[in-house]
């Protein structure tokens, strides 16, 4: 009999972290790490790794290594695949979580539908679905040869809900088209990926509900209002469910998409 303990040992394993420095990427490092994974570290060009890599190592004793990438741009995507694939060590782990999120400052991004534009829109797609699928497709071959091949897509409520407009009123904070449309192309993904590099790989989706992080007052109260455990997430919150689906405590889990989210879709 297999124990729970067995089950989510990652030792031996690799992992791939797509925004990695950001809060849930620090998150599902260190959750990776602690069960025993290697990493591969992956953020844009300007990202400071060496604060993450440095308490990682010296925490948990893994093997890190980092790459800079703009998911965005194809040519650094062949180049991020590129030393993948000639670095010899196999991935076991894809987690494809770096998302295109956007800035209230960002032009045709958080404005009205009717000022939202198509270049924005385009951009957005790129990073949170054509990338995935690029990533997902060209190292499908070294995964299907790894043990316990498990790929991870963040994808967001937004991408199973459309957005409470009131939640909105009196902020800054928007919520547009372009990113419940990757996300949910995320989640169809993730199903049509499970199904077709099955049985060596699963592929799986997380959506995370809305995680706190100074948003204002009045937008966390009615979030909470809205959420039967009467919070928003923390980064913390997902540990589980990452140690979960990156191990072989879900050898026998595919095609599924995980809300996170305290109950928001429940009612």
């Amino acid at each position: 009999m297999t124990t729970i303990k067995e089950l989510m040992n990652l030792k031996g394993r690799r992992a791939l972290i797509t925004g990695a420095a950001g809060g849930l990427g620090k998150v599902m490092a260190d959750t990776l790490a602690e069960l025993g994974a290697d990493l591969v570290l992956v953020d844009r060009p300007d990202t400071d790794f060496q604060c993450l890599t440095d308490t990682l190592t010296d925490r948990w004793g893994i093997k890190i290594q980092h790459r800079f990438c703009d998911l965005e741009q194809q040519d650094q995507r062949d180049e991020l695949i590129n030393w993948l694939k000639s670095g010899g060590e196999g991935i076991n782990i894809l987690i494809n979580n770096a998302a295109f999120g956007g800035t209230t400052e960002l032009q045709g991004w958080s404005v009205p539908f009717e000022e939202q534009s198509i270049d924005t829109w385009r951009r957005a797609l790129e990073v949170n679905l054509t990338a995935v699928f690029d990533l997902s497709q060209r190292l499908t071959p070294m995964l299907s040869s790894a043990v316990g091949a498990s790929i991870i897509n963040i994808a967001s409520i937004y991408g199973m809900y459309g957005p409470d407009w009131r939640l909105y009123e009196g902020t800054s904070m928007s919520n547009p088209a372009a990113y419940g449309a990757s996300k949910g192309g995320l989640i169809q993904l993730t199903r049509w990926l499970a199904t077709t590099i099955a049985p060596q790989v699963r592929v799986n989706a997380i959506s995370p509900g809305g995680i706190f992080r100074n948003q204002p007052e009045k937008f966390v109260q009615r979030y909470e209002a809205k959420t039967p455990l009467g919070r928003m997430g923390t980064e913390d919150d997902f540990r589980g469910i990452i140690a979960y689906l990156a191990s072989d405590l879900s050898r026998y889990v595919t095609a599924q998409n995980f809300s996170v989210d305290g109950g928001w879709g429940g009612w």
